[in-house]
């Protein structure tokens, strides 16, 4: 996986944190960089550990899936795509009022992170460096997160859905370039 795919890859996976970042930050000018800063933190680190769990029981799996591996990683990165892709078009709804504190700050780091499970066990079927991705997965997700918290008051919910159909359709043509690899050779 080249340097490029693997940031491309990392951005993607960042947009769900970077919308519920939003979320965060549209509830006000209370909204400030400690605030941002913490949500960062949090949802980088949560987002940075779940490929490399989904890696683990990605590798657990290898043995019994090898000759299939490239439909696994396709019909995965289809599915989160796909689901990325219609919550995209759907109509904005609010943004949740679930609390600011910790507790709720990392149950919804953990919602959004369950992408990057999917995506971290097809990336085992794969030969990747995991933890340069999960490194760029989780420094993207700070960013991202942090700069939603303090855009928040100002994007609100304008924005959210093009930038989740966007992702999705990113990784909806991953899926794809890794099938068309996998039957070229």
């Amino acid at each position: 996986m080249t340097g490029f795919a693997i940031g491309l890859l990392a951005v993607t996976l960042s947009l769900d944190a970077f919308l519920a970042s939003l979320g965060r930050g549209a509830r006000g000018p209370s909204a400030g960089i400690g605030l941002a800063l913490r949500t960062g933190v949090v949802f980088g680190t949560v987002e940075a550990v779940t490929p490399l769990i989904g890696w683990g029981l990605g590798v657990a799996a290898l043995s019994h899936v090898a000759s299939v591996d490239h439909w696994i990683a396709f019909a995965l990165l289809m599915a989160v795509g796909l689901r990325m892709a219609l919550q995209g078009v759907k109509p904005p709804a609010p943004f949740p009022s679930a609390g600011r504190g910790t507790a709720a700050l990392l149950a919804t780091a953990i919602g959004t992170s369950v992408d990057a499970l999917a995506v971290g066990a097809s990336l085992a079927l794969l030969e990747v460096n995991i933890v340069a991705v999960a490194l760029a997965v989780g420094i993207s997700t700070l960013i991202l997160s942090t700069a939603g918290v303090l855009a928040g008051r100002y994007l609100g919910q304008r924005f959210g859905g093009w930038a989740e159909l966007l992702g999705g359709l990113v990784l909806i043509g991953l899926g794809c370039a890794i099938l068309a690899d996998h039957l070229s050779t």
